[in-house]
This record gives structure tokens, C-alpha cells and sequence, in this order.
């Protein structure tokens, strides 16, 4: 005999399992980048915290000019009074024609949407993780002024931006401070990562007087635009994060800073998808293998990474050829 009761619950199952099934081909359109989606309309909702992930793999496109686009405008390149897509496109040696083609093609969004997206979700970081003012923090993420980024999040997300900041649980916390007494930001990247490796790395570069490491922290003496301040960058394995604490006079500046970070120490690699490749050459795997995660340290100063080109480099290392590098000094001098 069957039990009536339990075919019941599997055909109510089987009903939802193609219900649903027909929901996603029918209700779920794909963008590229977050950038593409708000483009269309749509915005994470408020619980999410896309500003906190790892910075996405598709957001430096398929060609370099992209990339070095994205670079630029990471860094507040588009903030800037006088900037335009016209001007960006200058910078790289291209038509402004030509790099709207190319944005479109790779992240499914225009430079001023890229750029737009940036600046929501870098002010909600510091919304939720700094006790920045409202002013500040419009400044600091590259709206002109108050006004517009005031109109901008209660466009988007129905209400003003102080709405978002949590309120501190002691009383007395939520005095408002500055970039100069410090600014403690979380970025996070795709484990796994070699800390040691990096520091080492760093270590071995270092400028005098102006980088050194103490107690597993990198710290760097900064000269930004005729202003001094310092950044200082802590390992938070738990979270997968690293934890940057900058203190400079002028709030602007943070985009900027805030990007040489994240190119210094390779925070937006996805070193899972570059160790799989590297390790199918047999010299590599065992190094690989040793120090999984090692990351190629880039340059506070460059916009893009140093390749190091070796006329016996195999033709596999393409375009790894700089984490390749990277295991070959760690196993000599590491």
C-alpha cells in the first residue's frame, strides 16, 4: 500500500520544484556588473552589503583600456570638477566614442554609470562603518555637493543617507571625526591569501623612512597632492579582510588612497583561478602548492602592475606571468 500522505507532500513538492524552476528562466535577468543593474533600475537591497565584497573580476573587463579606465575611475579620476568620459578618454589615448563601445561591450554599463555606483557604494561604507558627517562623507565618496548625494540616496534607496548609519550602542560614540584622526575601513578579498608572503615581499622593497612593517602591520608615510598623512594595514584572516586605517587632512583624497590599497596588495586577484592555472606547470605546483594565495605586490605610484618579462617565461604563465614570477624569488630568497 502508498501513503497517500507522503505522495501528496512529493507532488506539492515536484509542483513548487518546476514553479520555481520556471521562475528563474522567466523572472531573473542577468547583468554584468552592478553598475549594468543600476543602470536598469534595480539596487541591492538595503540588508546587503555589496560595498564590503571582493572587488568583482568582471569589473576589469576584457580589454586593458577598460581596465585602466576602471583604475582611473577607482581612484575618484571622474569626481574630479573638471573631468569628463571626454577627458577620460584622453587619459588612455582613445575617443570618448570608443570607450563608451568598450564599457558597454564588457560591463554592460556606461563610465559615468561605473563611476556613479562607486561613489553609493563607497559612501555606504563609510556611512556604516565610519563615523564620518553626512558632508564628509559626500566629499570623501566624490558627490559634488551634499545636496546632490542627499538626492541621489533618497532616490535610490527611499530615504537620506543618515537613515542607513546605525546608531552607536554606547552613549557618547557617535561623535562625527575627520580624515586627520583617522579613518578605519574592511576590504576584503578571495581567499585564500599569503600575509606573510606580501609583508615579506613589501619588506624587501621598502623604502626607508617612508614603509615599514611592525608587529604584522605595513605602514606608509603619505604625499598626496601637497598634504602628508599616513595609511596602515592589518590582516583580519577571520573575515578575509584586511583592515586599512588611514589619517589624512582632506577627506577627498580617500578614494584614491583607498585604491592604491587595494593595488598594492593585490586585493582584487582571483587567486584561486590564477593558482589553478600557474599550477599545471610542473615547476610551479610544488611552490604553488607551498604558499597558496601569494599574491604579486603592486605599486603605490603605478596605475597598473609591473610585469617582470623573462625571455624563457613559458608561454602558460600568460597573463600570471608576475605570480609566477612572484613563487620563483619566494622559494629562493622566502
Amino acid at each position: 500500500m502508498t501513503n497517500p500522505g507522503k505522495s501528496s507532500r512529493r507532488n506539492f513538492f515536484e509542483r513548487m520544484n518546476l514553479a520555481l524552476t520556471g521562475f528563474a528562466f522567466t523572472s531573473v535577468l542577468p547583468f554584468k556588473t552592478a553598475a549594468a543593474a543600476q543602470e536598469a533600475g534595480f539596487r541591492a537591497c538595503l540588508r546587503c552589503r555589496p560595498e564590503i565584497s571582493p572587488e568583482m573580476a568582471g569589473w576589469r573587463g576584457t580589454s586593458n583600456t577598460v581596465s585602466r579606465a576602471l583604475a582611473l575611475i577607482a581612484a575618484g579620476f571622474l569626481d574630479q570638477d573638471d573631468a569628463t568620459v571626454e577627458v577620460l578618454a584622453g587619459r588612455l589615448g582613445i575617443g570618448e566614442r570608443h570607450l563608451r563601445r568598450l564599457f558597454e561591450e564588457d560591463l554592460g554599463a556606461s563610465p559615468s554609470t561605473v563611476a556613479q555606483t562607486r561613489r553609493i557604494l563607497f559612501a555606504k561604507q563609510l556611512i556604516h562603518d565610519t563615523r564620518l558627517s553626512m558632508s564628509d562623507v559626500a566629499m570623501a565618496s566624490g558627490f559634488g555637493s551634499v545636496r546632490r548625494f542627499n538626492e541621489i540616496f533618497h532616490d535610490l534607496f527611499g530615504r537620506p543617507p543618515s537613515a542607513l548609519r546605525r546608531q552607536p550602542r554606547k552613549k557618547g560614540g557617535g561623535a562625527d571625526n575627520s580624515a586627520r584622526d583617522g579613518v578605519t575601513l574592511r576590504l576584503a578579498y578571495r581567499p585564500p591569501y599569503d600575509w606573510p608572503g606580501m609583508l615579506a615581499a613589501l619588506a624587501q622593497r621598502a623604502t626607508p623612512g617612508r614603509e615599514w612593517i611592525e608587529d604584522d602591520v605595513w605602514h606608509r608615510r603619505i604625499d598626496l597632492d601637497g598634504s602628508r598623512g599616513s595609511v596602515a594595514v592589518a590582516h583580519l584572516p577571520q573575515r578575509n579582510s584586511v583592515l586599512v586605517t588611514i589619517r589624512f587632512p582632506s577627506v577627498k583624497a580617500l578614494p584614491a588612497i583607498v585604491a592604491r590599497v587595494r593595488r598594492v596588495f593585490d586585493l582584487g586577484a582571483d587567486i584561486v583561478t590564477i593558482d589553478s592555472h600557474l599550477a599545471r606547470d610542473p615547476k610551479l605546483a610544488p611552490l604553488i602548492a607551498k604558499r597558496p594565495g601569494l599574491r604579486a605586490p603592486g605599486d603605490w605610484e603605478r596605475e597598473t602592475m609591473v610585469i617582470p618579462t623573462q625571455d624563457n617565461a613559458p608561454p602558460a604563465w600568460r597573463p600570471w606571468h608576475a605570480y609566477a614570477a612572484q613563487h620563483l624569488r619566494m622559494a629562493t630568497h622566502g
